[in-house]
């Protein structure tokens, strides 16, 4: 019997999100979150997807100070072990009619969509571990799926896509149990 291997792909912002709303914004180690997620199947690499603050020209102190952080937030995880960060675009959207300002992440969903098509379709995994709650992801779990890989979605739940949780073929909710096992303690 010839053993698995997975691809971890993050959704960075979803991720953080969900640690924010549901884990009082617990840090956590993203090394041996890998390893929880994966178990005892192989991994080939983790994704981790995001992007960098959003900063305007010229940017203020906050923005540099924020930009600075996720500097070297992503720094450190480019340096673990089998870690690919793959970036976007924060984009800045405000109303015409109000001024009320949000942000858009772009390029993101194409880059995860990507990668996970790409590997299916080469055959370098067997497993894909998804950390998402995007719907926008739902025709390339589809594509994987044709191509034998088993989706495993991880979920927060207070926020998942009913259509993406329908198409992947394993679901485990991002529990206080995993978080626990993956936290940091300082």
């Amino acid at each position: 019997m010839t053993s698995n291997r997975c691809a971890i792909f993050i959704d960075g912002g979803y991720l953080e999100k969900t640690l924010k709303n549901e884990f009082d914004e617990q840090r956590i180690d993203f090394e041996k979150l890998s390893e929880e997620l994966a178990g005892s199947v192989q991994i080939l690499r983790t994704y981790y997807y995001n992007c960098m603050p959003f900063q305007d020209d010229p940017p203020t102190q906050h923005q540099k100070e924020l930009h600075a952080k996720r500097d070297r937030f992503m720094d450190r995880l480019q340096k673990l072990s089998r870690y690919e960060i793959r970036l976007g675009k924060l984009v800045k959207r405000a109303c015409e009619k109000c001024q009320y300002v949000r942000y858009e992440q772009k390029r993101l969903d194409v880059l995860m969509a990507v990668d996970l098509v790409r590997l299916s379709a080469t055959r370098q995994i067997d497993v894909a571990i998804l950390v998402t709650g995007d719907s926008d992801f739902v025709p390339a779990v589809k594509v994987a799926k044709m191509d034998g890989v088993l989706v495993q979605l991880y979920y927060s739940r207070t926020s998942k896509s009913d259509e993406l949780y329908d198409a992947c073929d394993e679901r485990f909710e991002i529990s206080e149990e995993l978080i626990e096992k993956v936290k940091l303690y300082h």
